[in-house]
Parts: C-alpha cells; sequence; structure tokens
C-alpha cells in the first residue's frame, strides 16, 4: 500500500442453485486466488452461498442453516488470508429474514451489512422474503461470533488511515438516495456492492454509468460484484457484469456472461487529496455509525494500472477532437467578452511563427468573428531580432496573410543594440540580459501599438510557461489578456493540429502543419548556419514531463516520489528513470522560485481541471520554502 495504493478485486463465481457448500468452495478458491494476487479486498455477489435465485427455498430452515454452516467453515479457510472478504446470503436476526452483506477477515466476522431497499416490482419479489435492514447497529451473534448488524457500519483500516470501508447491495445503488452517500458522509473513502443485477437489452451500459458516476458523486473508489453463470435461468439471465471504478474513472471491467476474477489498483491518496479541496464535501454525517477497526500488511503493491502519460491530452481521437473544439470556443468566448466590455475594436498579436503565438492568433480570429468585427482590425507583429530564422519568419508572415489579419513588422535589432549600448550590455555576450533586453523590447512594441489604435494587447504564453517561469518579467510575461494562459504546452499543440485539420486552406493546413514541425524556441540567441540554435526543451527539459509533474502535483496534490513512482509507470521505455529525477528535480527548483511570476500574471480564461492564475486556483506565497519537496527528491534511490 505504498503512495496509498491499494488492490482491490471483484468476483464472479460459478454457483450452483442452494448448494452452499459447492458455492463455499468456489468462494474460498478466489479469495485465495486474490490474495495472492496481492489483492487486499475482495467482494463476490449478492446471496452468492445461497444463490441469488432461490425463491421459496429461502424460506426453508435447511437452506439457511446450511449457509451459516458453510460460513463457518470459509471463515476458517480465511484465517491465514491477509484479505478483507465480502460475501452475500440470507440471514435471520430477530426472527426476520435479510438479504446481507457479511464482511470477515482472517477469520473474523468484522460486521453484516443488510440490504436497504427491497426490490418488489417487475422481475423483482424480493419483499416476499426479505426485511428491510435497519440503519442503527445492533449486536448480533453469527457462526460462533458476535458482530454488528445494521446498515450504518464503517471498517477502518487502523495501519492505513485513508482506507474506510462502506457497503450496499445491489438495488441499493438504483434507489434516489443510495446508502453510499451517507457511508461517503461519514468518511467512507470505499464502497463495495454486492449485487445480483440481471440483463437485459442496454442495461449494462447503465450498470456501469451508474456505478462511475457513483464513485465520481462521492470521490471514492467503488467495487461491484455481479452475480452470473449458475443462477437460475427460469426467467432471468445473470451476466456476471464487475466493475471496479475510482472518481468517475473505470479501473477495471469484466467481460459480461463469464466468471472470474478483476482487480483494480484504487489511489486513496487521490481520493483523499481531492475531499480536502472540495470543501462542499462535507464529511460530517457519522450520527449512529458504528465504526470497525481492522488491520492490513502494508507491503510494497507492483502497481498494475494504466497512467496516463499525457493526462491533459486525450486519448481517442474523436474525444480529442472535441475536446480542442471546446477549448478554442471557450478561449475565443473569453476574449470575446473582454473586448465587447472595453469597446475594442483592435488586438495586437506578437507573431514569432511559434506554437503559442500561432494559437493566439487563431483565438483572436475566431473572437473577431464572433463579434462580427474585420479580421483586418487583428494587427499581427513580427518582430524580427538577432535570433529569428528564415523558417519562423517565413511561417509566421504566411500564417497572418492566410487568417486575413493585419500584418506589421518592426524590427528590434537598432533598438535592442541601442539599449545595449545604454546600459553597457556586451552584444556578444549572450546571458541572460541579452535576451531578456529583446523580450521587453519586444512587448514594448506591442504595448505602444495597442495604445495608438486603442486595442488589447494578446497574451501568447501558456500554462507550462507559467509553471517554469519561461517566460520574462514584464516581457512576453505581460499582456492585456492572456489567451493561453491556462493551456499546457502538450495541448497546444493539439489544438493548433486541430485547426490545421479543420481549415478549409491547403495554404493554411501547410503553414500551420509546419510550425507544429518546428522545434521550441524563443529564438533569443542567433542561430547557426539558419537554424534554430536555442531549443527550449534542451534547456528545461522535455514539456510532457513537466507537464505530466504538473498536473499530478497540482490536480491531487501529489509527493514527488509518488509522481516520480508514475511517471516511471507512464513514460516506461521513452525516458530512463534517471532523466525523470533529473528534471523533476529542475520543475520543483522553477516552479517554487518563480512564483513571483505568477502572482501578477494577467487576466485569462480557465479551460481545464489545472490552472495557475492567483485570482482562482492557486494562492501561494512567492518566497515558500522549496526544501520538503526537494529533501523528498533527494531521497530517490535510482
Amino acid at each position: 500500500m505504498k503512495d496509498g495504493f491499494i488492490r482491490v478485486a471483484a468476483a464472479t463465481p460459478e454457483i450452483q442453485v442452494a448448494d452452499c457448500e459447492y458455492n463455499r468452495k468456489q468462494v474460498e478458491r478466489m479469495l485465495k486466488e486474490a490474495c495472492g494476487q496481492k489483492a487486499r479486498m475482495i467482494v463476490f455477489p449478492e446471496l452468492c452461498m445461497t444463490g441469488y435465485t432461490c425463491g421459496d427455498l429461502f424460506l426453508q430452515e435447511l437452506l439457511l442453516t446450511s449457509c451459516v454452516d458453510a460460513l463457518e467453515r470459509l471463515l476458517e479457510a480465511s484465517e491465514n488470508m491477509d484479505i478483507l472478504g465480502v460475501v452475500g446470503m440470507p440471514l435471520t436476526v430477530n426472527g426476520k429474514l435479510y438479504n446481507v452483506a457479511v464482511v470477515f477477515k482472517e477469520g473474523v466476522i468484522l460486521g453484516v451489512i443488510p440490504k436497504t431497499f427491497i426490490p418488489n416490482y417487475s422481475e423483482f419479489y424480493e419483499a416476499r422474503h426479505f426485511e428491510r435492514g435497519p440503519e442503527k447497529p445492533i449486536l448480533i451473534s453469527l457462526a460462533g461470533q458476535e458482530t454488528w448488524f445494521g446498515t450504518h457500519l464503517l471498517f477502518a483500516c487502523t495501519n492505513l488511515p485513508g482506507l474506510v470501508i462502506g457497503g450496499e447491495i445491489c438495488e441499493d445503488l438504483w434507489a434516489p438516495n443510495p446508502p453510499s452517500i451517507s457511508h461517503a458522509l461519514a468518511g467512507a473513502t470505499m464502497i463495495f456492492n454486492v449485487s445480483a443485477s440481471d440483463e437485459t437489452t442496454g442495461k449494462d451500459v447503465y450498470r456501469k454509468e451508474l456505478v462511475n458516476s457513483q464513485s465520481a458523486r462521492l470521490i471514492c473508489g467503488y467495487v461491484y460484484a455481479g452475480a452470473g453463470e449458475g443462477e437460475s435461468t427460469t426467467d432471468l439471465v445473470f451476466p456476471g457484469h464487475d466493475l471496479i471504478c475510482e472518481n468517475g474513472v473505470c479501473l477495471s471491467e469484466s467481460r459480461r456472461f463469464e466468471t472470474g476474477i478483476v482487480y483494480g489498483d484504487v489511489d486513496l491518496g487521490r481520493l483523499l487529496s481531492e475531499r480536502r479541496r472540495m470543501n462542499t464535501f462535507n464529511q460530517n454525517e457519522d450520527r449512529d455509525y458504528v465504526r470497525v477497526g481492522f488491520e492490513m500488511s502494508s507491503e510494497p503493491l507492483e502497481l498494475n494500472r494504466y497512467v496516463d502519460p499525457r493526462p491533459f491530452v486525450p486519448a481517442s481521437d474523436e474525444d480529442r477532437r472535441k475536446r480542442c473544439e471546446e477549448i478554442l470556443s471557450i478561449q475565443a468566448m473569453g476574449l470575446k467578452k473582454r473586448l465587447a466590455h472595453t469597446h475594442c475594436k483592435n488586438a495586437v498579436v506578437g507573431i514569432s511563427g511559434g506554437l503559442d503565438s500561432t494559437l493566439a492568433l487563431l483565438v483572436t480570429a475566431r473572437a473577431f468573428d464572433l463579434l462580427g468585427l474585420d479580421r483586418k482590425e487583428i494587427k499581427a507583429v513580427t518582430m524580427p531580432c538577432f535570433g529569428t530564422t528564415d523558417r519562423t519568419y517565413n511561417n509566421a508572415c504566411q500564417l497572418v496573410h492566410e487568417l486575413g489579419a493585419q500584418l506589421l513588422e518592426v524590427n528590434i535589432r537598432e533598438a535592442v543594440a541601442l539599449h545595449f549600448k545604454d546600459i553597457g550590455q556586451d552584444p556578444e555576450k549572450h546571458d541572460v540580459t541579452y535576451e531578456n533586453g529583446q523580450a521587453r523590447e519586444r512587448t514594448q512594441v506591442l504595448m505602444d501599438l495597442a495604445n495608438q489604435c486603442g486595442g488589447m494587447v494578446i497574451g501568447t504564453g501558456d500554462l507550462s510557461e507559467l509553471a517554469l517561469g519561461w517566460a520574462t518579467y514584464n516581457g512576453d510575461h505581460m499582456s492585456m489578456y492572456g489567451v493561453n494562459a491556462s493551456v499546457p504546452k502538450t495541448l497546444v499543440r493539439h489544438l493548433v493540429r486541430y485547426y490545421a485539420d479543420i481549415c478549409e486552406s491547403k495554404t493554411l493546413r501547410e503553414v500551420l502543419l509546419d510550425i507544429l514541425d518546428t522545434p521550441v524556441s524563443p529564438e533569443l540567441i542567433p542561430p547557426k548556419e539558419g537554424e534554430i540554435s536555442q531549443k527550449t526543451e534542451d534547456l528545461v527539459g522535455p514539456y510532457e514531463l513537466h507537464d505530466f509533474f504538473l498536473y499530478h502535483m497540482m490536480r491531487f496534490g501529489c509527493p514527488p516520489a509518488k509522481i516520480y513512482r508514475l511517471a516511471n509507470i507512464a513514460f516506461e521505455g521513452e525516458y530512463p528513470p534517471e532523466i525523470i529525477l533529473k528534471w523533476m528535480k529542475n520543475f520543483y527548483h522553477r516552479f517554487f522560485t518563480q512564483q513571483f511570476k505568477r502572482s501578477c500574471i494577467p487576466d485569462g480564461p480557465k479551460v481545464g481541471s489545472v490552472a495557475l492564475s492567483p485570482r482562482g486556483d492557486w494562492r501561494m506565497p512567492s518566497d515558500a520554502s522549496a526544501h520538503l519537496w526537494k529533501a523528498e527528491l533527494e531521497k530517490i534511490q535510482i
């Protein structure tokens, strides 16, 4: 359970209706198998010890006593298994019959949860046999042990404080007010559901959406085990549809109409971080709840979990196209409002032939279209200087022409050279002063041009540059509205590519594709043999790594060691561990030292779940110490 991960399992055994001993053996076999796979929790289907489809056999004393006997043997078999099991069975309590989930570990019954909502409609006739379970737990005797019985039971792991388990049974999830809501508000981070949902056309889609959305709504892990083969098919067929979901993401799903076990490695740390972040998630409804403690081993887990190396970018083409259109619309609508509010009929954009300025110009053109303004009032300014190459210059000019904006060229070489002379800067010394002098001159030109036409300077810097502080303070760092401020670099590329795919002009498409193929560079150092000599990613590191670090740090509050572990999984075969660690150290150093730049950035629209606006998502003192984060990185052994 290192880094807060725990492996859980959902199982569908092949059973025989009313044969408790046979069913017990199937459960025991799967329990042992899951334990061998280092799962620490396994959930079996509703009434699987007898079969859900027993009908009026549930009223037979022999079946009920046989089921308890089978449970006793299952408990004995589990005594040396470090795994928490949940199994469904019928149980008589105080003269009433209940549909229950028995929670046990290493031979000890931790508690018994009865079903809350008893369906008695369509194909369901459970009220003929079962009673609704009580909320407030009471003590009962079962299989020679005293244990708790009631719906308001939580099972808390004492040596993994974040793991608190609550449960519900089948129909409970379909009800308007599922018990799992109360469980989560009382502190449960993991919900199990022992189920016997029969299959009808299209029901699997709804079932998956229901489980997935409940895990998202409750910010929890949700383990759903469904009845399958062996149940009576007199009137119904059961699919054995098992699901493991985490905060709206399906980690694992079984194939329908098959028996077996599915596993999922749930990230408890992520769930706890999300709950801390959302102050509207009020964990205070613990009235009447009984917490039962248990322990389990915390040996390291070899993660069997997909880690997306590009978390800002949807994997499928369809989702990516939809995301890109949505983001372009958000950017354009934000700028549209700002232009309309300030009565601006002109916009000024610095064009370098690079990705960020290209995206800013595309967004500005779309905003002008929305306002019904002439694109000729967009002043796209190219400002060649010491590092400008023919490739970027020509691409910038052609881009502006194809979009129908007004191209202005202001060569800043003489102005920068004069400035260097004024301050005594050696033009042969290519240091930070040499670079920033050019960047600030460009910003001065843009601002003054905006003053001339009563326009607005549109910022081009993106989220990744803000995180790293890869911007010249009061240079490209400054604008009047930053349309790219919350767009990470890995996503900028896809937005430009999307525009290339949907544009009608073949020439514009070719220009955009060449811009995409150009190395990312501020072009502040003279080129070598006409080619770009200053490549950003050689200096600060690959943006796909930095975006990965940023996402997991900001979105889930992950510590460096955990991010490093995830990055090694995500980028296996792409970057060796020592390279990942090298750039992680650089990321944290720059993130903490460059906060002062983020504290005074211009307005700009938020487009995703991660943003660094000091007025919105991120409030951090500019002089905060990075010692804790750097110290953890130094402890990492490669």
